[in-house]
Order: C-alpha cells, then sequence, then structure tokens
C-alpha cells in the first residue's frame, strides 16, 4: 500500500467493506483494493469503486442555500444557520417542543446518531425523532430482543457462513444488493453446504441456490410455520437444547402445528414437497442458520415473521452454538450503529431504552441534565412523517430521502410541503432538500473521520483522506453552531455538550454507553486503527472505562449466545406467532400483488448514486418486472410503458418480462422519483411492534399505458 493511501470504508451498504483512497493529481481521490480487510478481501461493486464521483463539486452541493421568493439561492453559512435556529425557536415557542421534529438517517456515522439523539432530547427538548433505518430491519431487531434478549444483526461474523452446514437466506437478493458477500455463501457450498433462498422472485441470488423457495409476497410466516410444522412431526426438535436453553416452546408448538403442510401450500404457493426438502436440507448437517433481510421483515407481521423462523432456529438447537444461528443482513451503512446511540425513536445512547428510569439516570448524568428533562418515547418514523404540518411544524432532517423512500410518498410529499420550516443536511439536493426552507452541504464520508458499525455488529473507523470543498461544514459543525443559537453556547452548563470533532464525540458515547446492551466503552480510536474492528459489546476493562493499553484490554464480542441469551434467566423465548394475511389482499379492482426492491448499481432513494454517469448508464431508471402471462393479457410487450396503479396512486415504467417472477405479482424498484416512484404505491400499514411498514406487499392493479 502506498504511503499515501487512507485505509477507510465504503459509504453505501452495511458490509462496510474495507478499500484504500489514494490522492490524485489535480484532487480528489481513487478507490484502491484493500485485501486485508476480512469481510471483503479486496472485493468491491460498481457502487464501491465510483464512490469518489459524489465528492466532485460539479454533482454535490457546496454552499447553503435559503429560500426566498420561492426559489433556493445561495447563502452564507451564517445566514443559514441563523435561519434554521429562528425557525426551530419559533415553533418551538409557538406550539411547544414536540412541535419540533427531527429525522435521521441510518447512514449516519455512531457520533453524528448520537449528537443528533442529544440535540433533539436536550437543546429541542423533543421527543419527536427518528431515522430511516426503521424502514430497514427495525423488525428483525424487535423480534431478536424478544426471543434472545438483545438485537445484534448478525450475532456471529460473517466468516462463520462458509463453515456451516446450510444457510435459509429468507427475502435477500444479496448477489445485487452487497454483491462482495455473495462469496461467503459461493465458498459454503464448495465447502460441501447449501443455500435455501426464499424470493418470490428468481433473483440472482436464488439462482445460486440449491433449493428456491418462491413464496406468494405476504406469506413467509405461513411458510415458516410450515417449515417448523414439519420440523416437529418428522420428529426432528432437539428436546434437550429445548429444555435446557429455552422457554415457551409449548404454546409455539402449538401455534407451528396448526400450519400443516397442505395448508401452508395453498397460502404460499410453495409445495408439500419442497417444504419436506428445506427441513431435509436445514436439518440433516450439524450446523445452519437462518439469515432474513427486508422481505420477511417490511411486512406489517414483521416481527412475528421473523419471530417464526427464529422459533424454527431454536426448535432445532441452532442458536447460541458455534456455527449456526439466526441472523439479519442489515442493509444501510449504519443501519446498526445508527439505532443503538439514540436517534430512534424509543432509545437512548449503548441501545438503552428510553422509558428506563436506570437508563435515563446514566445517560442525563453524562450529558449533565436533569433525567426528568428528557422527553419520552416519540412517535416512529412513518408516523412522524404523517404528522408533519399537523402536530409536527417544522423539521431538521439529516441524511434521509423520505419523497423517494417512504411509504405513500406522494402523500409523505404533500405532508413535507405543509411544514412551517424544514431545515436538510445534505451532500446533494434530493427530492426532500428541493423543498426545505434551507439546505446545509455537509462532508462525505471521505472528507470527514467517524465510526460505523457494520452488519456484524464489527465498530469501525472511517478516516478522513481528502478535505471538502470550500464552503462545505460537518454535521457535527452544524449541531455545534444550532445548539449555540439555541441557548446550549458558551457559558451554560451545555457548553460544551456538542463537540465538533469526532473522536472527542466518541469518548462521550463510550461513557454514555458503558453498561448497556451496546456497550461501547472498551473500544476507542486507536484500538480500531490497529485491529479489523471491535465486536461490541466490548465494555471497558477498568471501572473507569479508561483507554485500554495492554492485552488486558476486552477483545470485544464476535459471537453471541455461547453461554447464555441475554434474558434475565438466560434463555432465549420462544413466541407464539400464526399466520394472518396482509394488511391490503388482491381483489377484483386490485388483482395483483406489487413488492419492491433494489437493483445492483443503484441505492437506496439514488440520491447520490443517481449521479454517477457509471452507474446510471448500468441502471438508468425504473421498471416494472411482470410475467409472460400477465404481460399477454396486457398486450404489453418488453420495453413498453406499463401503469401500476394502487389505492394510494399510480406509477408508470417500461415492462421488463421474465419468467423468473410469479405470475400474481410485479416486482418495482424503489431508487427512483417521478411518474416510475414504486413508493407512491406502497401501503403504510405498520407492524404493530416495530411500526414498519409493509413496502413488500400491497394490492395493484397494472395497465398498459396507450401511446
Amino acid at each position: 500500500m502506498p504511503n499515501s493511501a487512507t485505509p477507510t470504508h465504503c459509504p453505501y451498504c452495511a458490509l462496510q467493506c474495507g478499500m484504500n483512497l489514494t490522492p490524485l493529481q489535480g484532487g480528489g481521490v481513487a478507490v484502491v483494493e484493500r485485501p486485508d480487510f476480512p469481510v471483503n478481501k479486496g472485493a468491491l461493486c460498481g457502487k464501491g469503486r465510483t464512490a469518489p464521483a459524489v465528492l466532485e463539486s460539479s454533482v454535490r452541493l457546496t454552499s447553503p442555500l435559503v429560500r426566498s421568493g420561492g426559489t433556493l439561492v445561495p447563502a452564507t453559512w451564517g445566514e443559514a444557520l441563523d435561519r434554521v435556529a429562528e425557525g426551530l425557536a419559533r415553533t418551538r415557542t409557538e406550539h411547544g417542543p414536540d412541535a419540533c421534529g427531527v429525522f435521521g438517517g441510518g447512514g449516519l456515522t455512531n457520533e453524528k446518531a448520537y449528537s443528533l439523539g442529544k440535540f433533539a432530547r436536550i437543546v429541542l427538548g423533543t421527543s419527536q425523532i427518528d431515522y430511516n433505518g426503521r424502514f430497514c430491519m427495525s423488525s428483525a431487531a424487535a423480534a431478536g430482543i424478544k426471543a434472545f434478549g438483545l438485537d445484534r444483526g448478525l450475532p456471529f461474523p460473517l466468516e462463520d457462513i462458509p463453515r456451516t452446514g446450510c444457510v435459509i437466506l429468507v427475502g435477500s437478493n444479496l448477489a445485487e444488493t452487497m454483491p462482495p458477500a455473495l462469496r461467503f455463501f459461493n465458498e459454503l457450498r464448495e465447502n460441501g453446504g447449501t443455500l435455501v433462498v426464499v424470493d418470490p422472485r428468481r433473483t440472482k441470488t436464488a439462482e445460486q441456490a440449491d433449493l428456491h423457495l418462491a413464496p406468494r409476497p405476504g406469506t413467509d410466516l405461513a411458510l415458516a410455520l410450515g417449515v417448523l410444522h414439519l420440523v416437529v412431526a418428522e420428529g426432528r426438535v432437539d428436546e434437550e437444547y429445548v429444555q435446557e436453553r429455552t422457554a415457551g416452546w409449548e404454546d409455539a408448538r402449538a401455534a407451528a402445528m396448526a400450519h400443516w403442510p397442505e395448508y401452508v401450500e395453498r397460502i404460499t404457493g410453495v409445495s408439500v414437497p419442497q417444504l419436506r426438502e428445506a427441513v431435509r436440507l436445514f436439518c440433516e448437517p450439524e450446523h445452519a442458520m437462518v439469515l432474513t433481510a427486508r422481505g420477511p421483515e417490511q411486512q406489517s407481521k414483521g416481527t412475528d415473521t421473523v419471530g417464526a423462523w427464529i422459533n424454527l432456529c431454536l426448535a432445532t438447537g441452532r442458536a447460541g452454538r458455534p456455527l449456526s444461528g439466526y441472523g439479519c443482513l442489515t442493509g444501510q451503512g449504519n443501519g446498526q450503529g445508527g439505532r443503538e446511540h439514540g436517534q430512534k425513536a424509543d432509545q437512548l445512547p449503548g441501545y438503552r431504552k428510553l422509558d428506563d428510569p436506570a437508563a435515563r439516570r446514566h445517560v442525563a448524568e453524562v450529558w449533565g441534565v436533569d433525567p426528568d428533562s428528557l422527553p419520552g418515547p416519540g412517535r416512529s418514523a412513518y408516523e412522524l412523517l404523517d404528522a408533519l404540518g399537523s402536530d409536527i411544524k417544522s423539521l431538521l432532517l439529516m441524511g434521509s430521502n423520505p419523497v423517494v423512500s417512504a411509504p405513500r410518498a406522494a402523500h409523505i410529499e404533500e405532508r413535507i410541503k405543509s411544514l412551517d420550516f424544514l431545515a436538510v443536511c445534505d451532500v446533494v439536493l434530493s427530492e426532500t432538500a428541493a423543498l426545505a426552507d434551507v439546505v446545509l452541504p455537509v462532508t462525505q464520508w471521505a472528507e470527514e473521520t467517524g465510526t460505523i458499525t457494520n452488519l456484524e455488529g464489527r465498530v469501525l473507523l472511517r478516516r478522513r483522506a481528502i478535505g471538502p470543498p470550500e464552503g462545505v461544514r460537518s454535521d457535527l459543525e452544524v449541531m455545534h453552531e444550532l445548539a449555540a443559537r439555541l441557548g446550549a453556547g458558551e457559558g451554560t452548563a451545555l457548553e460544551k455538550g456538542f463537540p465538533t470533532d469526532a473522536e472527542e464525540v466518541f469518548e462521550e458515547l463510550r461513557r454514555a454507553s458503558a453498561g448497556g446492551p451496546a456497550d461501547y466503552s472498551g473500544i476507542t480510536y486507536r484500538r480500531l486503527a490497529e485491529e479489523d474492528g471491535v465486536f461490541w459489546p466490548c465494555p471497558a476493562v477498568s471501572a473507569a472505562g479508561e483507554e485500554a493499553k495492554s492485552a488486558a484490554a476486552h477483545p470485544g464480542t464476535p459471537r453471541l449466545f455461547l453461554d447464555r441469551f441475554a434474558t434475565p434467566d438466560g434463555r432465549a423465548r420462544f413466541v407464539p406467532v400464526s399466520h394472518r394475511a396482509a394488511a391490503e389482499e388482491p381483489d377484483d379492482e386490485y388483482p395483483v400483488l406489487l413488492t419492491t426492491g433494489r437493483v445492483v448499481a443503484q441505492y437506496q432513494s439514488g440520491a447520490q448514486t443517481r449521479r454517477v454517469a457509471e452507474l446510471n448508464a448500468a441502471a438508468p431508471g425504473p421498471f416494472v418486472e411482470l410475467h409472460p402471462r400477465l404481460a399477454a393479457r396486457l398486450g404489453a410487450a418488453e420495453g413498453d410503458p406499463v401503469a401500476v396503479v394502487s389505492r394510494r396512486g399510480r406509477a408508470v415504467a417500461p415492462a421488463r418480462i421474465t419468467t423468473g417472477i410469479r405470475p400474481d405479482t410485479v416486482f418495482m424498484p424503489f431508487h427512483w422519483p417521478g411518474e416510475g416512484r414504486a413508493n407512491t404505491l406502497t401501503n403504510p400499514a405498520l407492524d404493530p411492534t416495530s411500526r414498519m411498514p409493509e413496502f413488500k406487499a400491497c394490492a395493484v392493479r397494472v395497465e398498459a399505458v396507450k401511446s
């Protein structure tokens, strides 16, 4: 590696692939492979390779913008920050603190997420904060806490996957969403293991599988229960494990036995022989895993669906044992860390619960405030967005683009337009930023130092490799300046409460997380710079939480639950669940199911990737994937425009005809705004526990568009 290279991590998905950045003559940086990092060993997808393109001044914001006469115009930083502080202060004075909303993002570093939660609760005094990570893996998080007492996406490192015997991969097209991870599954099969993929589409990932199960969208819960039914009926339950390490089996067993195979076949469309083969592949090896992603999670019953797959792992003795277990493939770059440290509606740093008096006392002491001054839990992401313009009058938004990414997006766009005041911090002028009263241009991944936590629970250090353009500041600077303008500045008890140095923020985060479920107190920037990341929980060795300087430092926890689960008695909990229909089933008016997802060349709402020429050439726009039989009924040929209509709106995009999708289902990627915006159609029906919207199944009709 050249001396001038900076080791860092990709700004996109939760793999957080390692890469080196080298300076270019004339400015900018180039991505160079970093083969020493164990997650990707140098491999990168197209998004990672082209990430420096978004650093170019020509595609990003380099000056604050303020709205004047209906138009966004350049302004000084002082003018823009004053405008934001005045807008938030006016709302707080006229309507109370809860009329101020804060909306964060799963791409923010741990330091930014921590500071944003602190800013909302002690500067604005509002309970109304959540983030777009609610739309990522909140159902898996809720199910994991119910069953294991703790939520960490993967309770084991990715390197364990090739050494297990079977993986059931539910609702993940990782060949497109995180391509470098596919090597772990290829190695699994090379080692004699098997891969079962559950997906209504025959994706690039499903093509790699030994067995592909294609259930009707919204029926993953029934599928999991049918598999568990057969495990019981075939005598494959690990009775000794169930007795020694779990509780609640009898109720969960009774619920599963109500889902006999033929009944499940009618619900899901997956044949009984396929169900039996899945059971055989999963149960015969000594070790096996179930991994879920957005497919089963983004449902109005997502928590129960994940819980059913966890029940399968528990009944077969797969959880809390080497090379076995349940895990979730987190999506967003810091989707794991982003919810651990305070930007989620009900949580405080260290993954503490906001309604826990002991947690409030601990964090309040670190922050230097009265525990009683901290607001209680607020609205979840969709509920917060839905309240804009009514209960919530002003919004500070960082790192999210809900105009494209939220369900029932046309309605959310109208709610955003109805606000008295909107301030957005972003790298580019996203579709949401274009509606703002003030837009603040902020630094990107390669221009700042900070930590992120990948899908394994591995805390990583992103390093600054290049300075930002003149006129661009960090989110930490923004919060520091706003806090001062809103009464938390020089001469106050909170004078030093919002540092602009990321390491200083992390030192406070360590103290705030100490003793919590996600304990980072034993992690330091020094350790992160010297190691390939550190897995939480990692408590400090000394009671004072001082930086560990010897081999006595806690090593971190790559593998959870090997001795006990994080419940009061150390036992995992079975949670009895039963199948129920999607919130919106097809009918005569809307006879087809829509499901949504991603393509390899774009990311999330596309706000950044749609500005990269190479990625746009590979994926220039939205499309509607449909089966030839459905296309024939419409009279639609490949590339013809078709309309997809739901109870919430209409989207139009070219047809992509394939036998790789069920005849009763259509698929749209959700990366684009405008006429082809998939989330115009999606259903905001919420899971009662996780408050996750039902992105993955809604009733639609498909129409040919006459020229």
